[in-house]
């Protein structure tokens, strides 16, 4: 145990599988393990030990316990990871290929992920899936209404508010069956209006008490849903060493094709989290509707750009430019100004 310099670790809900490596890459041990087993491993590794590991489900559970014993926690995405299985994919294979991609110099960590942060993230998935919900149920209503040649506006609440002129208006063709279901319908549709509320409240809440947050809402196109939402996905901003590698994390960059030293950019790569990129795009739309009331620079900026571009690149260079600040805004722990946040871009 003492020679372990560094541990790959193939993760499962039940089952693990460890390859332990000394300093030169050579291997030491390899181990199958249960969760119990797993636990006592990490704690008895020498101090300072590498555990290298997939992010994936549990990932980061497992990775704040090593780092409470000592260890230092490389995690990597499992398509950095795919090139160094050799031969047949297996479990002890997943394990070794885990070990020796954690020692390449170029290779790219996920950082460990605290309580706090996975909670927010989770407030927010919750709520995206009431809102698909909500938009799934309000179709199916639509639809139903359709059948009986009555047409309803979009949005939950003017459809519920057309839906209850329905019901009570006895010279529809409605029958008894179809008024009690569609009425259950609504029901589910102000249920989940609720529980989005809910989620809302819970986020605005858990905002109040990160100072981080409330300064990133402070920029224009970044309200609570993208503050929470960057805040628990990036977390420690010092991860990036500068806000276009934020950017490029977000897929809010041209993807590059390039050879022969013929430089070419296309459309913006829509690399990582989808979720947080829709937000700082829809957030950047409704900035630059507002743009032209302000006199700021980066208002004039953007105005200037939509002008000479068009409403939808104007729109994704904005929300480039909202990641960038928001780097810089986490990683100097500083206020928003628009007029430094525009001469320094």
């Amino acid at each position: 145990m003492d020679k372990v310099a560094r541990v790959g670790i193939d993760l499962a809900k039940k089952v693990f599988h460890v390859t332990a490596v000394d300093a030169e890459g050579a291997v030491v041990e390899r181990k199958r393990l249960r969760r119990a087993g797993l636990q006592s491993y990490l704690a008895g590794l020498p101090a300072g030990c590498v555990v290298a590991m997939e992010a994936c489900g549990g990932a980061h559970h497992w990775g704040r316990l090593a780092v409470r014993h000592g260890h230092r926690v490389l995690m990597m995405s499992p398509q950095f990871v795919a090139p160094y299985v050799k031969s047949n994919k297996n479990d002890v294979n997943d394990a070794d290929a885990v070990a020796e991609a954690s020692a390449r110099p170029g290779m790219r960590f996920v950082g460990v992920k605290s309580a706090g942060q996975e909670h927010i993230q989770q407030l927010h998935r919750a709520r995206r899936m009431a809102v698909r919900n909500r938009v799934a149920q309000s179709n199916q209503i639509h639809g139903f209404l359709l059948e009986y040649g009555i047409e309803a506006p979009k949005g939950a609440p003017a459809l519920l508010r057309r839906l209850a002129e329905v019901l009570e208006d006895a010279g529809n063709e409605l029958p008894h069956g179809a008024r009690a279901l569609l009425a259950e319908l609504a029901d589910e549709v102000r249920r989940l209006n609720g529980r989005i509320v809910h989620f809302e409240a819970q986020l605005r809440a858990a905002a109040q008490g990160l100072p981080a947050c409330r300064r990133l809402m402070d920029i224009p196109g970044i309200g609570l849903l993208t503050a929470t939402a960057l805040l628990a996905a990036v977390g420690d901003a010092a991860e990036f060493r500068n806000g276009r590698q934020l950017a490029a994390w977000l897929g809010l960059v041209p993807r590059q094709h390039s050879t022969g030293g013929r430089p070419r950019l296309l459309g913006i790569s829509k690399r990582g989290d989808r979720y947080l990129r829709f937000l700082l795009v829809h957030g950047a739309r409704s900035a630059l509707r507002a743009a032209a009331r302000r006199s700021d620079r980066r208002s004039r900026w953007a105005v200037r750009l939509e002008e000479r571009r068009g409403t939808n690149v104007a729109t994704v260079a904005l929300a480039n430019k909202n990641a960038r600040t928001a780097w810089a805004v986490l990683a100097r722990q500083a206020d928003f100004d628009a007029n430094f946040a525009a001469k320094a871009a």
